[in-house]
């Protein structure tokens, strides 16, 4: 070995003990200095392109990973980590030419068939996709990654016995799991215990599955504590079910109950299919002296309709879910008679406070504190209209009428595949879906044509005499 290349390797070896720690600055720095001793040293262009590709910089990390692989093209993680980033940036085709090349290079590693098969979930290939986690899980069954990438595909076609199954991978709640003594509930008979049923995932998964509470209630069980997110809990406080609301900003005590469970799994302990899905419409509501403390807040005519464009821009597929611009709903101002306000909490909230003209809104921003502040205004609605975020969650146990805009792309499980119903919410939820990647202005057609119609079927005689619809939204109504 030349001294150049020992020295190349020194940098390379110190670079690799520096990402192990966590420190990817100094990782960076070492695998450059190694790039740049020894230019012909492939490994140190690999490591670099994921240090560049985890702090963001696309570009820099595609042309690490090129230039590694075009030294050493037979090293397959390389190529695997460049087609993960390609598949970031929705270029699929040569994301799959990278993760296939990956494996024919190595077949029987079961991360490479993993992530082939999110991608092809990602473009609706979902036969091929549901044979690569399975031969992801065949080559190792302990590959919990791709048990949980299959219980997606599974539930968002309905197939709920073995995606429950499989959604058991999933490892979120290990913080929980560390934190609590008493034993995790298995399925186990209910009669006389008490059972936490922790917090895990997001608002909307927590409204979504709240309403096990009462099933498990049903079982026998005598005492049942809710743990959630501070923003719920004022909320939470109205189920039935539950005897005891506590937030994660509180302390927890390590025991104090036979069981404890995560809320995503009661389902499978459950037993729920699509037919059986416990939908007791509404199984949240809000206070009378909070409905009263909003009531005069909102348009005192008209049909109120709540709206909500954006989702956390924390949320990984937040970008395809949200719309770009509030500008996008303006057409559903020309409806005649329809008064909208703005549901918007952070992400939103200033074009909210200056809406674009034809979009008149009522915006109430940071005056709204938690979900038992949204739920007593959404009381007050006729309808929301939200993307898929918690809101579409919290109209839907309330009982509130709700149409929820879904996105083409990674459309999310829980609204199953083809439907424009919700099985979670029957009788007030109605799905509109994109019908190619980022096409907002066909789904807003369709909402603003139905949203003529619903304001038409609320308006009493003498207000459907006084107002005239517009003729471009009268045509899409046909």
């Amino acid at each position: 070995m030349t001294p150049e290349r020992s020295n190349a390797s020194a940098a390379f070896i110190q670079g690799n003990r520096h990402l192990a720690a966590g420190d990817g600055p100094a990782a960076e720095a070492c695998f450059r200095e190694a790039a740049r001793i020894a230019p012909h040293f492939a490994e140190p262009y690999a490591n670099l392109g994921l240090v560049l590709d985890k702090k963001g910089a696309a570009a820099e990390a595609e042309s690490c990973y090129r230039r590694s692989i075009a030294l050493n093209p037979g090293h397959a993680k390389t190529h695997m980590n460049l087609g993960a980033l390609l598949a970031l940036q929705k270029r699929f085709g040569e994301a799959e030419a990278a993760y296939r090349r990956a494996i024919a290079l190595n077949p029987r590693a079961p991360v490479a068939w993993s992530n082939l098969g999110v991608l092809y979930a990602c473009i609706k290939r979902e036969p091929e996709a549901e044979q690569c986690y399975r031969t992801a899980m065949d080559l190792d069954a302990d590959y919990a990654t791709a048990r949980f990438n299959l219980s997606y595909l599974l539930l968002r076609q309905g197939r709920l016995e073995e995606g429950w199954r499989c959604l058991e991978a999933r490892d979120w709640y290990a913080a929980l799991a560390a934190r609590l003594a008493c034993p995790r509930w298995q399925g186990e008979a209910l009669g006389g215990k008490s059972l936490l049923i922790g917090c895990e995932a997001g608002h909307g998964d927590m409204i979504q599955f709240c309403r096990y509470a009462a099933v498990i209630k049903a079982q026998g069980a005598a005492h049942i504590t809710l743990l959630c997110h501070p923003a719920l809990k004022r909320l939470f406080a109205t189920l039935d079910a539950v005897d005891a609301v506590i937030g994660l900003d509180e302390p927890i005590a390590r025991s104090g109950w036979d069981f404890w469970t995560p809320p995503l799994s009661i389902p499978y302990h459950c037993n729920t299919r699509v037919d059986s899905i416990p939908a007791a419409i509404p199984y949240l509501r809000a206070r009378p002296d909070q409905i009263a403390q909003w009531a005069p807040t909102l348009p005192a005519h008209g049909i109120r309709v709540g709206l909500a464009w954006k989702g956390s821009p924390e949320f990984e597929n937040d970008a395809d879910r949200s719309l770009p611009r509030l500008e996008a709903l303006v057409p559903l101002g020309a409806v005649t008679g329809a008064r909208f306000v703005s549901l918007q909490k952070g992400a939103g909230e200033a074009e909210a406070a200056q809406p674009p003209p034809g979009l008149p809104l009522v915006h109430f921003g940071s005056r709204i504190e938690d979900f038992a502040d949204t739920a007593a205004i959404v009381t007050g609605l006729d309808l929301v209209i939200c993307v898929d975020t918690a809101l579409a969650h919290l109209a839907g146990a309330l009982g509130k009428p709700c149409w929820v805009l879904l996105p083409y792309y990674k459309t999310d499980w829980r609204w199953l595949t083809g439907r424009t119903d919700s099985p979670w919410y029957p009788g007030v939820m109605r799905l509109f879906r994109q019908p190619a990647m980022g096409d907002w202005a066909s789904v807003i057609t369709e909402v603003g044509a139905a949203l003529q119609r619903f304001v038409q079927s609320r308006q009493s005689p003498a207000d459907d005499a006084a107002t005239t619809v517009p003729a471009r939204l009268r045509s899409q109504a046909h």
